[in-house]
């Protein structure tokens, strides 16, 4: 340890690291506590201000090391069971998440964070009550804490109790109106049970507040186009686009308003502009992020019997084919002739360019299946059920432009309802995209007519950094006559 000369320094050198660390400066506290480690290396302070660094890094290994060394040296300190406690729910360890705070909330009954933290790790344990019980005193203890109110309304969420839930933001939002995380909550919330008249009111109050952001505008768009509102969702996705410039999707958003202001967009237009200003960049785009859909459509495809058995299938639908990349990965795998279907003209042009496909229709999928007088042995959709909310018509229009036992292969971006079952069918995501809970999919295939023979989960692709969840599914068409009463 220091001797006593060195003693007040020493404690402003920690202190100045802290303050750092706590305004988010983390560069400019690493050197303050490497040169606090040289000169006090056992000092009880330093594990948890190097571990906070640790963690900002993404070093979660010598964090824990770090919080493991300095909790055995003070096992009472509960800003230590904190920090543990914070950084084993990032790793998915809440039993240990639970039982520091747990311990934290015992030593200190009146720490509103201990609380916090434990009503989180209930969370992901899936204990919900608990969770409710643990962060409604956390937010009776410190009600400005917008922490808190974010997760207790989460928790409210998940218990089905929505109205308590947007309640608890909106109160929130009365508390610390600057507070913009928590109006972005309120929004969501009301995005995922479709009630988009009341979020894109609140993304409106958040404009005029002068404190909305990229996500703000890109919840208002969906929520106005949700409401057909075209020209106003236009020009959110517009100011979405000025606020994350780097975002392609956003881009080609507010490129198709650009072009469409003085006209009136239904969806079809809407969707139509947008790829047609994609078309010359989709494939070196979606190729970029790690898109293998079609490719793990063809992997599929091997186990069909009539391949299996050395035959072909064939004529294949291919929805919203886009530029041709599901009969480019289907090429030789026993499968066509190709017939494909998509609203945008410039994407056909990509698609005729690559000479796979015998018939090309431009048209809205809907519109071209009520249309459809053939019966086809395969339907494909890679990427395109994600631009549809209720499923029921499509899958209903599907099933009837399909033989008895033929396939219906697609994919759907997938609304993740473990913690909440109770979430809703389906709810809009980013970028004018639709999520689907593997529940509501299973179930609206089966009404329909189908049988599902293969389900799993994959990756879309990725967006922003970050892995798109989805369901890849073969659904075979049930015989007519083993259809029940209530099936089309």
């Amino acid at each position: 340890m220091a001797d006593l000369q060195t003693v007040a320094p020493f404690d402003i050198l920690l202190d100045q690291a802290a303050k750092l660390i706590d305004e988010g400066r983390y560069q400019a506290a690493s050197p303050l506590v490497s040169a606090a480690r040289a000169l006090a290396p056992d000092c009880p302070r330093l594990p948890i201000l190097g571990a906070r660094l640790s963690i900002q890094s993404n070093d979660l290994g010598k964090a824990a090391n770090d919080l493991d060394i300095a909790i055995a040296l003070a096992p009472l300190d509960v800003a230590l069971l904190k920090c543990r406690s914070g950084l084993q729910q990032r790793v998915g360890d809440y039993e240990g998440a639970a039982r520091d705070a747990a311990e934290a909330v015992f030593i200190n009954p009146a720490d509103h964070e201990s609380k916090l933290l434990l009503g989180q790790a209930m969370m992901g344990l899936g204990r919900v009550l608990d969770s409710i019980t643990c962060l409604a005193d956390a937010l009776e203890a410190e009600p400005t804490d917008p922490r808190c109110r974010q997760a207790l309304a989460t928790a409210l969420d998940a218990d089905g109790d929505f109205d308590a839930a947007l309640r608890i933001l909106d109160e929130g939002v009365g508390l610390c109106p600057s507070h913009l995380p928590m109006r972005n909550a309120a929004i969501l919330l009301c995005m995922r049970r479709r009630d988009y008249a009341s979020a894109a009111r609140r993304a409106e109050q958040a404009r005029i507040s002068g404190i909305a952001d990229a996500s703000t505008f890109g919840m208002a768009g969906h929520a106005l186009a949700s409401l057909g509102e075209y020209g106003k969702a236009a020009a959110a996705f517009r100011d979405a686009s000025k606020l994350c410039p780097e975002d392609e999707n956003l881009r080609q958003l507010a490129a198709a308003s650009e072009k469409n202001l003085n006209e009136k967009l239904t969806p079809a237009s809407y969707i139509r502009a947008i790829f047609d200003g994609y078309a010359d960049r989709f494939e070196g785009h979606v190729l970029s992020l790690h898109y293998r859909i079609p490719v793990t459509m063809r992997n599929l495809l091997l186990d069909h019997p009539k391949i299996f058995a050395g035959g072909t299938v064939g004529p294949v639908l291919d929805l919203g084919c886009g530029t041709g990349l599901v009969a480019l990965a289907l090429g030789g795998a026993g499968v066509g002739p190709f017939t494909g279907i998509d609203v945008a003209p410039g994407m056909l042009a990509h698609a005729r360019a690559k000479g796979l496909y015998d018939e090309l229709l431009q048209e809205d999928i809907i519109t071209a299946l009520s249309k459809e007088h053939r019966r086809w042995p395969l339907i494909t959709a890679a990427d395109v059920v994600c631009y549809f909310g209720a499923l029921e018509e499509l899958f209903r229009l599907a099933r009837k432009s399909l033989v008895d036992d033929g396939w219906f292969m697609f994919s759907v971006e997938r609304l993740d309802d473990s913690a909440n079952p109770r979430s809703g069918a389906w709810s809009a995501v980013r970028h004018g995209r639709y999520a689907h809970t593997a529940h509501y999919v299973y179930e609206t295939a089966w009404t329909t007519g189908f049988q599902i023979l293969h389900n799993e989960q994959c990756v879309i692709r990725q967006e922003a950094g970050e892995e798109v969840p989805g369901l890849l599914v073969v659904a075979r068409a049930r015989p007519r006559y083993a259809m029940g009463p209530h099936d089309d």
